[in-house]
C-alpha cells in the first residue's frame, strides 16, 4: 500500500535526545493538526508526534491502486469545518476546497429508484411518486428536526459540566448550560427526550409511511454505530449528522467531499502548521508520557527520545492513551475503570474501488451528475438494515450488508485518470469481534456480496473493477488506531454522550494528569471530521495556563 508523500523527520537510530517543547500533541489526525496550529499560532513551540508515516489519521489519501488512483481510504467526507478552524489556519490558502454533497439516490432491485433532492420542490414531486402523505410529512419534518438542530447544534461546542459535581464553579457552568437551554419549550424539551433515547425506526415511522423512504433517511442514524436501526439512541446519531449551526455562524451539517480527498483536508492542515513554525515528527512511536508529581511533564518514544513539555495533548483513541501511553499508577482507579469499560464496537468494512468506467443504473440511463456525484445509498426498508445488523449481532458477516456510496472522482479531476473513477462503498456490518483478528476469506466474501448488491442495481458494475481494497475492523485498529474498528473512537450512545464522553468527571478535555489533555473524537463534538475538540482543548490549555 502507498501512502501519500509526507515530510519525514526522524532521529537516527541510536542518536537519541531530549528535546524541549512548550506542546506536544499525540497523534496527527485532524484534530491533532488543528491543536497544534492553533497554539503556534498563539506564540507556542509546539511538536506533532505521529505513529504512522503520514499525518492525517483516518482522514488520509492513499493510491492503493498505484499512482494514477488516489482513494480516501476510511474518512471520506468532512463536515465543514468550523469558521475559527478554515480561518486561523487559513486553510483555503493551503488547498482546502469543499464540493458539497447533494441529495441521496436509492436505487432497488426491481429497478426503480428513490432520489432525494436538495431542492424542496423537486423533492416533493419525486417522494409523492412513492407517497403523497410522506412528500408532504417531510416538509414538516425539516421544521421540526431544524428548531431541535438550531438548539443541540451549538451544544457541540460546548464544554460540558461535571454533573453531581458539589464544586462551586462546576455548579456555575451547570447553571450556565441551563441558562442557555432557556429557550427550550417543555414540547421541545420532549422532543429532545424521544431523539436522545429512541431507535431511529421508532421517530421514523412516526413520521413516514413507505419502507423505502424510511429505509434511506435511517442510514444516517447507523452509520458507523454497532446498533441496528431499532435500537435505541439511534436517533440521536441521525440527529448528530443534521446537527445546524454549531455557534460559530456555519452549518457543520452541510456535509462535503473535499479535494484530493481527505488528505487534501489533513495535507492543508499540516503544510498550515509547518507554516506556523510547528515540528511534525512521523514515525514517532509513543512510549510512554511521562508523568512526575502527578503532572505531564513530557512524551518519550519508543526510539529513547524524549520531548519535554510543560502542556501534553493526546488526540488517540482513549484506551490507547490513558491505558498503553500513561502507568497505572498515575491514574485513578475510577477513571481507569471508566475508560477500560469504554464501548468501541464496530461492525464496518470500508470496500474502496476503481473502475474503469462510471455504472449505469437500470432506474437511471446514462450520467446523471445528482446520481453519480451525490450519495448513492443501498438500503431498501428498515427491516433490510435491521436484518443486516442482527445478522452480526449473532456472529455472522450481513448476507445483504447495506452501503453508502460516493463517487468523488465524477467532480474531482485529480483523483483518476479521465474516463476512470473511484467508488468509496461504506459498509456495515461484520461482527465487532472481527477487529481482534483478520478474517480475510469471510471479509472477501462478505465483500463480494457488497459488490453483488450493487451489480443487481448497476448491472456491468462488477466487471468494470480494475482494483478493489477491503478494509474491515481489524484493519481499521491495527493500521489506523481505531479501536474496535469505531470511527468515533467510541460509540456515539446514550451512555456515551455528552458529560461521559469518554469518563464522567473528564469531559472538560482535561485528565486527572495535570498538563495533559484529551482532544480525540471520543470528547464531546467528536464524531466526524470538525476540529470541535482540537478547538476545545486549546482553550483549555490557554485558560489554565
Amino acid at each position: 500500500m502507498r501512502l501519500s508523500t509526507e515530510t519525514r523527520s526522524r532521529t537516527p537510530t541510536g542518536m537519541a535526545g531530549v528535546h524541549r517543547f512548550d506542546v506536544v500533541v499525540i497523534g496527527g489526525g485532524h484534530n491533532g493538526l488543528v491543536a497544534a496550529g492553533l497554539l503556534a499560532k498563539k506564540g507556542f513551540k509546539v511538536c506533532v508526534l505521529e505513529q504512522r508515516e503520514v499525518v492525517g489519521g483516518a482522514a488520509i489519501t492513499e493510491t492503493p491502486f498505484g499512482p494514477d488512483f488516489r482513494v480516501t481510504a476510511l474518512s471520506y467526507v468532512v463536515s465543514l469545518l468550523p469558521p475559527t478552524v478554515v480561518k486561523d489556519l487559513d486553510l483555503e490558502k493551503h488547498g482546502y476546497q469543499v464540493f458539497p454533497q447533494h441529495g441521496y439516490f436509492a436505487p432497488a432491485a426491481d429497478g426503480s429508484a428513490l432520489q432525494i433532492f436538495s431542492d424542496r420542490k423537486r423533492r416533493h414531486a419525486e417522494l409523492a411518486r412513492f407517497s403523497p402523505h410522506d412528500a408532504d410529512a417531510m416538509e414538516r419534518w425539516d421544521t421540526w428536526i431544524a428548531r431541535l438542530a438550531n438548539v443541540l447544534g451549538p451544544l457541540l461546542s460546548t464544554v460540558p459540566p461535571a454533573l453531581g459535581s458539589k464544586s462551586p464553579i462546576d455548579l456555575l457552568e451547570l447553571a450556565s448550560l441551563g441558562w442557555r437551554l432557556r429557550g427550550l419549550d417543555v414540547e421541545r424539551v420532549g422532543d429532545v427526550t424521544r431523539l436522545m433515547t429512541s431507535s431511529v425506526a421508532d421517530v421514523l415511522e412516526e413520521w413516514f409511511e413507505h419502507p423505502r423512504v424510511r429505509g434511506v433517511m435511517a442510514v444516517s442514524g447507523i452509520i458507523g454505530t454497532w446498533a441496528g436501526p431499532r435500537s435505541p439512541g439511534t436517533a440521536y446519531v441521525m440527529t448528530h449528522h443534521k446537527l445546524g449551526d454549531i455557534g460559530q455562524g456555519a452549518p457543520s451539517g452541510a456535509w462535503g467531499f473535499p479535494r484530493g480527498g481527505m488528505g487534501g483536508v489533513t495535507q492543508a492542515m499540516r503544510k498550515a502548521c509547518e507554516a506556523l513554525g510547528v515540528t511534525i515528527r512521523t514515525g514517532a512511536t509513543v512510549d510512554r508520557v511521562i508523568v512526575k508529581d502527578g503532572r505531564a511533564v513530557g512524551v518519550a518514544l519508543v526510539s529513547g527520545d524524549e520531548f519535554d513539555a510543560d502542556t501534553v495533548i493526546a488526540t488517540c483513541h482513549p484506551q490507547t492513551a490513558f491505558l498503553r501511553l500513561v502507568e497505572k499508577q498515575h491514574l485513578p482507579e475510577a477513571f481507569r475503570r471508566d475508560i477500560e469499560r469504554w464501548k468501541s464496537r464496530s461492525g464496518t468494512v470500508k470496500v474502496n474501488v476503481a473502475v474503469d468506467r462510471l455504472p449505469e443504473f437500470s432506474a437511471k440511463k446514462g450520467f446523471d451528475p445528482e446520481v453519480h456525484g451525490g450519495t448513492i445509498v443501498l438500503a431498501e426498508s428498515l427491516d433490510d438494515l435491521e436484518g443486516a445488523f442482527q445478522d452480526a449481532a449473532a456472529g455472522k458477516a450481513a448476507r445483504a450488508p447495506f452501503a453508502d456510496l460516493c463517487i468523488p472522482s465524477v467532480f474531482d479531476d485529480s483523483l483518476a485518470p479521465k474516463g476512470k473513477h473511484v467508488v468509496s462503498m461504506f459498509t456495515q456490518w461484520v461482527p465487532h469481534e472481527w477487529a481482534k483478528r483478520p478474517n480475510k476469506a469471510e471479509l472477501d466474501a462478505y465483500a463480494d456480496r457488497v459488490i453483488a448488491r450493487m451489480e443487481a442495481v448497476a448491472p456491468g458494475f462488477t466487471s468494470s473493477i480494475i482494483g478493489r481494497q477491503v478494509l474491515g475492523p481489524h484493519e481499521m485498529e491495527r493500521d489506523y488506531g481505531l479501536i474496535g474498528g469505531n470511527i468515533f473512537h467510541g460509540e456515539l450512545s446514550v451512555a456515551q454522550l455528552f458529560h461521559m464522553r469518554p469518563a464522567p468527571g473528564y469531559a472538560n478535555f482535561r485528565t486527572p494528569i495535570r498538563g495533559l489533555y484529551q482532544a480525540s473524537s471520543a470528547t464531546h463534538g467528536g464524531g466526524g471530521v470538525t476540529g470541535i475538540p482540537a478547538l476545545q482543548a486549546v482553550q483549555a490549555v490557554i485558560h489554565d495556563r
